[in-house]
C-alpha cells in the first residue's frame, strides 16, 4: 500500500475549501431528509386511508421505506456532524489500493466489508475498520473487498482518509466526494494481534475530534 502526498497539504482536512463544501453538502442532505422522509411517511399513511384497497398496495412500499428512512435520518445527521469534527482535527492522507476485504477478521460478521489503514503509532501494522451498514455505505461496500479489479473497484483505487482507524475517520474518493464516516465498535479496539498501542497524543487528538470511544 503506497502512501501518497497529503492532498490538502495542511494541518487538517478542514483547511481545504473543497472539503468544507463536501461536508456542508453532506449535512444539508441529512437535515433535508429529516424533513422530507417524515413528510412522505405521513403523506403515504393519509393516502392509504383515503384511497381504495387497490391503490394501497402501491403506496404501502413507499410508506414503509419512508418510515425506515425517517428513523434512520437522525443517524445521518449525527454522522455528518461527527465527520465535520474529525475533518477539523485530522489531515487528509491518500492511500493507493488500500487493503480491504469481506469478513475473515476478528469482530467482522460474514459479509461485513472492511478497509485497513496504518496504525498511527505503529505504521507497519494495519488497522481494519468495518463499514457499518446503512444506506450510505452501499456505494462503498459494492466497491471494496472484492480482491479483483472491476469497473467499480477501480473507482476506489485511491482513497482519501482523515482520522485514526483505531477510533474513527472519514473516507472519500478524490475531490473529496462520497464522504463516509468510519468508526470502531468498542469490541473492535483490540483487533488483530491483541491490544493496540495508543499514545497519549493520539488519545488527546481523538477526544478533540469528538470521538467518544477512546480508552
Amino acid at each position: 500500500m503506497e502512501l501518497a502526498r497529503d492532498p490538502a497539504a495542511a494541518a487538517s482536512a478542514w483547511e481545504d475549501s473543497a472539503t468544507q463544501a463536501a461536508c456542508a453538502k453532506l449535512l444539508t442532505f441529512a437535515v433535508v431528509g429529516q424533513v422530507v422522509w417524515p413528510a412522505v411517511c405521513v403523506g403515504g399513511f393519509v393516502i392509504m386511508l383515503l384511497v381504495g384497497q387497490w391503490a394501497m398496495w402501491f403506496i404501502l412500499p413507499i410508506f414503509l421505506y419512508s418510515l425506515y428512512r425517517a428513523f434512520l435520518q437522525r443517524h445521518y445527521i449525527n454522522s455528518a456532524v461527527q465527520a465535520r469534527r474529525v475533518l477539523k482535527v485530522y489531515p487528509w492522507q491518500v492511500y493507493r489500493m488500500p487493503e480491504s476485504g469481506i469478513g475473515q477478521i476478528p469482530g467482522a460478521k460474514l459479509g461485513d466489508v472492511w478497509i485497513s489503514f496504518p496504525n498511527p503509532d505503529q505504521p507497519e501494522k494495519g488497522v481494519p475498520v468495518v463499514l457499518h451498514g446503512h444506506a450510505r455505505s452501499v456505494w462503498w461496500r459494492r466497491r471494496l473487498g472484492r480482491g479483483y479489479e472491476t469497473g467499480k473497484t477501480s473507482q476506489v483505487a485511491k482513497v482519501w482518509f482523515a482520522g485514526d482507524p483505531r477510533f474513527a475517520g472519514v473516507i472519500a474518493v478524490p475531490g473529496p466526494r462520497r464522504l463516509f464516516l468510519l468508526y470502531q465498535l468498542a469490541a473492535g479496539h483490540a483487533g488483530n494481534g491483541g491490544e493496540r498501542v495508543v499514545s497519549p497524543k493520539a488519545i488527546e487528538r481523538a477526544r478533540r475530534a469528538g470521538i467518544r470511544a477512546v480508552p
